[in-house]
């Protein structure tokens, strides 16, 4: 009588561990904010989170990408909620936003990497498919409830309205990072309304 054996699974390495990559990114951010780009190392993010510099090295492939990473996980904590109203729901993620922005190792990491990647493309390009793109996220969800409500109208082709996503997402984030860490003046309730009404309405809605 024939035996049938049946082919071992393959190995695909040992998985990951979703509280080992929590605590490299911790780690990441508070060295950043301890040390700065220039002196932060592999080894130091290894010994603050108690793992292995190996361990390390089998998820990012230096320190670019294991920062670019410990900043997105941050702007994934943003959220849209439904208020009811287009207008409701962008002062809440503008104030969402920029109480994140607020936070020392949103900060320092936002900064440290946005300063590196002017010279480094390859870093420019993982900051925006890690953080820019998804993030991308909040404006499309925004959009299609305001478009349910009719409260904005459709766009006639998928170019346009890609189109117009970007241009939202950068004036929005545009405005709140300059404000936040550039000018450092205060993303308040009342900077929120003001800003929001200039973003629907335009200039001719700005209250006076």
């Amino acid at each position: 009588m024939l035996s049938h054996s049946h082919p071992k699974p393959l190995r695909t390495g040992r998985p990951r561990s979703a509280a080992a990559d929590e605590a490299i990114l911790e780690a990441t951010r508070a060295s950043l904010v301890d040390l700065g780009w220039s002196k932060l190392t592999m080894s130091d993010v290894a010994t603050r989170a108690g793992v292995a510099k190996t361990t390390l090295y089998r998820r990012w492939a230096g320190k670019n990408e294991l920062v670019v990473d410990a900043v997105a996980v941050l702007f994934d904590e943003l959220e849209l909620p439904d208020l009811g109203s287009l207008s409701a729901d962008v002062q809440a993620v503008v104030l969402q936003f920029a109480a994140l922005l607020e936070r020392p190792e949103t900060q320092t990491a936002l900064m440290a990497v946005v300063a590196e990647s002017t010279r480094d493309e390859a870093l420019r390009a993982r900051i925006r498919s890690a953080i820019v793109d998804r993030q991308k996220r909040l404006v499309l969800l925004g959009r299609e409830r305001a478009q349910a409500r009719g409260e904005l109208p459709y766009e006639k082709s998928p170019e346009s309205a890609a189109r117009n996503a970007d241009l939202i997402f950068d004036v929005i984030a545009g405005a709140v990072v300059h404000r936040t860490l550039v000018s450092a003046e205060p993303v308040d309730a009342t900077w929120a309304r003001s800003f929001t009404s200039l973003l629907l309405l335009g200039l001719g809605g700005v209250e006076t």
